[in-house]
């Protein structure tokens, strides 16, 4: 959301500050010209970027969004490396987690790109969004959203190491605890939450990304963080300004991977209703799909309620179980051009999750002088 501050000068009928009217008015007059002929244009700034990437076939888009609306600025890095967290699992779903450097591939826009850094378990300090639907669909689950979502900070956030934020969302999205590390300002936030109202998913998912661009960082020379979003919803949305398209160009300019659980209960069961042997993804569920496969996250869809806890616990196992891989482009992208990135591995038969792509950043701005 943006903020413009306006400044209105206005002469009434009477004196003014004990100065005739008609003389405030020419001195009034005056400030306003002096005012417009000493603000330089030269340093006015393009906004504009390019569209994001083509949505995956079939992305619903929310119609009600505003036609230029100014998009999420791009991150600006000043080290022209691009920076990778990387998941392998194998087909069972099992981390793998002792590969090295030369095990992987990185493919950018199809070019093979040079490893520069290479990491396991990466231990960067997180930074978490964690966003709580409270739309009147999950009135029924949201007592238990709630226990999984304290249980996960429980076991996720480390004193004096990671920070996150409570952002709950129906018909607007809206901060409840901004960035802290205090897991009973966190726990509190999250008990005390009700349900009613529609659905503003995307723009949840905007607003987190937004300030997921800029977290509060670790002290010292080593200010690399993780970026996450932790969403609890059932994807469906009916109120949000922003699309579909929007929400997840946001999530891949702040290089936030979204790991999605949905509450929906649509599952179908043939035989024993306790165990369902095919379950029917569409709709709101898709959407959560999208958000996770193109940010480098996962979608859990948990069939029982009481199964929101093992979501929970698999993400934070995922968070501990991952490659850190950076590389400078060969052929680094113009400012707002988007790149599309593959990392592959040599080992057949596994699989790997990152982000699909970066948007090319602008130059770090050299102090004058230097």
């Amino acid at each position: 959301m943006q903020f413009l501050a306006t400044m209105s000068f206005r002469v009434s009928s009477k004196r003014v500050f004990g100065v005739p009217n008609g003389f405030a008015a020419r001195a009034v007059l005056a400030l306003a010209f002096l005012l417009a002929i000493s603000a330089s244009p030269a340093r006015t700034q393009d906004s504009t970027l390019p569209p994001p990437p083509p949505a995956p076939a079939g992305t619903p888009q929310n119609p009600q969004g505003p036609a230029g609306r100014p998009a999420v600025p791009p991150l600006v890095t000043t080290t022209g490396l691009v920076h990778l967290v990387v998941t392998v699992t194998d087909r069972h779903h099992g981390f793998i987690t002792d590969l090295d450097k030369s095990d992987f591939k990185v493919l950018e826009n199809g070019v093979p790109q040079e490893i520069k850094f290479f990491g396991r378990e990466t231990d960067l300090p997180l930074r978490i969004g964690l966003l709580l639907d409270t739309s009147n669909s999950i009135r029924p689950r949201l007592e238990f959203e709630k226990d999984a979502a304290v249980d996960f900070l429980n076991k996720v956030i480390r004193r004096n190491k990671d920070l996150a934020f409570l952002m709950t969302f129906d018909n607007e999205p809206e901060v409840i605890q901004d960035y802290t590390g205090d897991l009973d300002l966190l726990m509190t936030a999250v008990r005390a939450q009700r349900a009613g109202g529609g659905t503003a998913l995307n723009d949840a998912i905007c607003m987190a990304s937004d300030k997921l661009m800029h977290p509060p960082l670790p002290k010292g020379s080593d200010t690399d963080v993780r970026r996450v979003v932790v969403v609890i919803s059932d994807g469906q949305d009916n109120l949000s300004d922003r699309a579909l398209s929007d929400a997840i160009d946001s999530s891949i300019r702040s290089e936030a991977a979204v790991y999605s659980v949905s509450t929906n209960t649509d599952w179908l069961a043939v035989g024993d209703s306790s165990r369902p042997t095919k379950y029917h993804v569409e709709g709101g569920d898709k959407v959560l799909e999208q958000f996770a496969d193109q940010t480098g996250g996962r979608a859990f869809f948990p069939y029982r309620i009481d199964d929101l806890a093992q979501s929970f616990l698999d993400i934070g196992t995922e968070l501990r179980s991952q490659y850190f891989i950076a590389y400078a482009p060969t052929n680094p992208p113009p400012t707002g051009q988007y790149r599309p990135i593959e990392v592959q591995t040599t080992h057949k038969g596994l699989i790997v999750s990152t982000r699909k792509g970066y948007y090319g950043a602008a130059p770090p701005s050299v102090p004058p002088g230097n």
